[in-house]
C-alpha cells in the first residue's frame, strides 16, 4: 500500500466513523440536541455536532488501531499455532461469545433479562458471519473464519470501554462506528493492495453458499 492510498484510507475512515456517530447519535442521544431546538440555538447545536464528530474520529482511529493490531495477530497466529490456527480462532470465538453474555450480565448492577445479554451477542456475531461471507466471496474461502473473527472478536475487544459502563445510549453510539469501519476495513483492504481473487476459490465459496 502507498503512502497516497493510506492516507486516502485512513481519512476515508475518519470521514466514515464521523457521519455514523453523528447520525447515530440523533437516534440514541436526541436529548443532546431537544434542548437547544425550541428555542432555537444554531451556536448549540453545532457544539453538539463538534462533539459527536470528535467522538466518530475516536472511534475511527480504534477502530484502525485493532484492524491493524489484528494483522499483526494473525500473522503470528499463524506461525506460532500453524495449522491449529483455525482451531485457536474458533475457540477465542466461542469463548467471547460466552463473555460477551455473562460477564455483561453478571456485572450489570441492574439486571436486563439474560435473553437482551444473547440476542445482542448473537445478533453481533450474524452481521460478523455476512460481512465474513462477502470478504470470502471476493478473495477466496481461507479468508471467512478470519473475517469473522476480526469482525466479531476484535470488535468485541474496541467496545469493551463502553461495555464496562453498559449504558445503551453510548453501547449503540460506539457500536455502529465501529461495526461501519471495521467492515470498510475488511472488505476495502483487498481492493487498495490489488488481491485478485482465485476463480475456484470463489466457485468453492458460491457452491458452499
Amino acid at each position: 500500500m502507498t503512502v497516497r492510498a493510506w492516507l486516502k484510507f485512513f481519512t476515508t475512515l475518519l470521514f466514515i466513523g464521523a457521519i455514523t456517530t453523528v447520525v447515530t447519535s440523533f437516534f440514541v442521544q436526541p436529548h443532546a440536541y431537544e434542548p437547544y431546538i425550541s428555542p432555537f440555538n444554531g451556536w448549540e447545536i453545532f457544539g453538539a455536532l463538534i462533539w459527536f464528530i470528535g467522538l466518530g474520529l475516536v472511534y475511527s482511529v480504534i477502530s484502525q488501531m485493532g484492524f491493524f493490531a489484528y494483522l499483526t495477530l494473525h500473522q503470528i497466529g499463524q506461525g506460532f499455532f500453524g495449522k491449529y490456527w483455525k482451531h485457536a480462532q474458533i475457540l477465542i470465538i466461542s469463548f467471547v461469545f460466552f463473555e460477551l453474555i455473562y460477564l455483561r450480565y453478571i456485572r450489570a448492577e441492574d439486571p436486563e433479562p439474560l435473553i437482551n445479554y444473547i440476542l445482542v451477542a448473537a445478533m453481533l456475531l450474524v452481521y460478523s458471519i455476512g460481512v465474513a461471507f462477502v470478504k470470502a466471496k471476493e478473495t477466496h474461502q481461507r479468508a471467512f473464519l478470519p473475517a469473522i473473527f476480526f469482525m466479531f472478536v476484535v470488535t468485541t475487544i474496541e467496545w469493551l470501554p463502553v461495555l464496562r459502563v453498559d449504558d445503551p445510549e453510548w453501547l449503540m453510539l460506539m457500536i455502529v462506528p465501529l461495526l461501519a469501519c471495521n467492515t470498510y476495513q475488511l472488505l476495502k483492504l483487498h481492493k487498495i493492495v490489488g488481491f485478485k481473487a482465485d476463480k475456484n476459490d470463489t466457485r468453492e465459496v458460491q457452491t458452499k453458499g
